[in-house]
């Protein structure tokens, strides 16, 4: 099987749904971009920092109006396809309207980044995460019910080490961080490291998109045809940078939250579920009933950690 076949497969869907899902997706991002478009149109007076907060209340409100209106029709989004199809819409407004007073360093490294988007996009929701699959053979030779009791009793199966049950996908994940519904896959040993590659560069591509289109917007200003610009045109490159910006903010705090992990050498759910998984917990008295605290049994230190997030797996 391959790799986009096995990605589909995961999604357990007909390609008539994922067709109707697609169509789906590409209406809710074309409504929620032009949502966010009519915010200088409705406040030309505000600022562009006063905007902001407005375009988030505008997005928000405009998800919120597509939800209802795919629970109506009865078809389902797709995350990773709303994402995908975000990417190509700035892409497009770049291309079409800012490309002109963009240097030709500039425009070939915003055209490479979303293109290496895309190829990464593609990656992480077709590759393998790190699933392992274990017979029922195994689970009544453990003496367990079923693969969450043997991952909570992985101190007496080392094999288990760090696996983790993901019941988005169903699966049990090698190195389980997290599920990520915007990249349609979960986050694993296998792809941990391409997870972070591509985080960063949702960064840097709508950090140099807001460059640019700053730059646009900051032309018309100065050479005074913010008048003569096409209102649509104009509108579009205003709503698709502070969308930039917004994605950028709550993008470089989860960043953050990932090297803090990387570094101490913790994940996601373990952070988070620490208190179902006995290799975390510690009482301060053994054989009592004292609080129980956390403890990373997986931290090395600092260093060390980084060298065996970095080394292939």
């Amino acid at each position: 099987m391959s790799s986009l076949a096995s990605g589909l497969h995961r999604l357990r869907r007909s390609p008539w749904e994922v067709v109707l899902s697609a169509l789906v997706s590409c209406g809710l991002v074309l409504f929620s971009q032009l949502a966010v478009a009519t915010v200088p149109r409705f406040f030309p007076s505000l600022s562009l920092l006063a905007m902001l907060p407005v375009a988030g209340l505008v997005f928000l409100a405009a998800i919120v109006v597509g939800r209802f209106w795919r629970r109506f029709i009865g078809v389902a989004a797709s995350a990773p396809l709303f994402v995908l199809f975000n990417v190509l819409f700035m892409w497009g407004v770049y291309i079409f309207v800012i490309r002109g007073d963009t240097s030709s360093l500039l425009d070939m490294l915003i055209n490479a980044e979303c293109a290496l988007l895309l190829w990464g996009l593609y990656r992480i929701l077709s590759g393998d995460p790190g699933i392992v699959a274990y017979e029922s053979s195994f689970l009544e030779e453990a003496g367990c019910n079923d693969f969450v009791d043997a991952i909570c009793s992985s101190e007496k199966h080392p094999s288990l080490s760090r696996v983790r049950h993901c019941n988005s996908c169903k699966a049990n994940v090698r190195g389980y961080d997290h599920h990520c519904p915007a990249f349609g896959n979960c986050i694993g040993q296998k792809n941990h490291r391409l997870f972070i590659a591509l985080l960063t560069g949702f960064v840097v591509a709508e950090s140099t998109y807001t460059m640019c289109s700053t730059k646009y917007i900051t032309r018309c200003i100065n050479s005074g045809t913010i008048r003569t610009e096409n209102p649509l045109s104009l509108n579009m490159v205003i709503g698709t940078m502070l969308f930039s910006v917004l994605q950028v903010l709550w993008q470089v705090v989860f960043l953050i939250w990932h090297v803090y992990g990387i570094c101490f050498n913790i994940k996601t759910d373990e952070w988070i579920n620490w208190k179902k998984y006995p290799e975390f917990q510690m009482k301060e008295e053994p054989q009592s009933d004292s609080e129980i605290k956390f403890v990373n049994p997986y931290d090395k230190g600092m260093l060390c950690n980084i060298r065996e997030f970095l080394k292939p797996k």
